[in-house]
């Protein structure tokens, strides 16, 4: 595990990889939402609900939890190491069992509050200022995570704003893919 970690946090990834990272994924999503509305439509309607993506998400999100806790220096903590991963895994199952209701919301939130450190950490003390915008980014989806994870209800009321109205679902839609090209033309240019 601490290999991992160490691939993902030690010392992390350069501004150039981040920023190429997340302008692409923001690029091929948006992209993808403006190109098959149908069925993207269909799919974030029933997404809140979903456990079959929830689970998944879950593991992945606690998985990613222990490498952290694992990975990390602890300091004075290091002797209660293993009890807490054992609470982590127990957390996860315990999740999975009794925690139905909007589970993939709840997952998806927690995925975003992890990669927010990564993307912050990529960005951090580095110049130019347009490094902000990975900043801007990543604390926008963390706080949206939050938010999602403690009240998962308001995912699936946003949804259902976004998609009230043609356009408002058009407009989100290319926001996402003018963000992603700002960032990935920074990325390209500056970074």
């Amino acid at each position: 595990m601490q290999a991992l970690y160490d691939y993902l946090y030690e010392p992390g990834f350069s501004l150039k990889v981040m920023g190429f990272v997340v302008g692409l994924w923001l690029i091929l999503s948006h992209g993808f939402a403006l190109l098959k509305p149908d069925l993207v439509k269909t799919q974030l309607k029933a997404f809140p609900r979903n456990e079959k993506a929830g689970v998944p998400m879950v593991i992945v999100g606690f998985a990613w939890a222990l490498i952290l806790w694992s990975g990390m220096d602890l300091g004075e903590f290091f002797k209660i190491e293993k009890s807490v991963q054992a609470i982590i895994i127990g957390v996860c199952v315990g999740v999975i069992i009794y925690v139905k209701e909007f589970i993939a919301v709840r997952a998806l939130g927690f995925l975003m509050i992890l990669a927010a450190a990564p993307i912050l950490d990529a960005a951090f003390l580095k110049d130019p200022q347009s490094r902000l915008l990975l900043v801007a980014f990543a604390y926008a989806i963390a706080l949206k995570g939050m938010f999602w994870v403690g009240m998962p209800y308001l995912m699936r009321d946003q949804i259902n704003w976004l998609l009230a109205e043609r356009k408002r679902y058009l407009i989100g839609a290319g926001a996402g893919v003018a963000y992603g090209v700002v960032v990935l033309i920074c990325a390209i240019l500056w970074w």
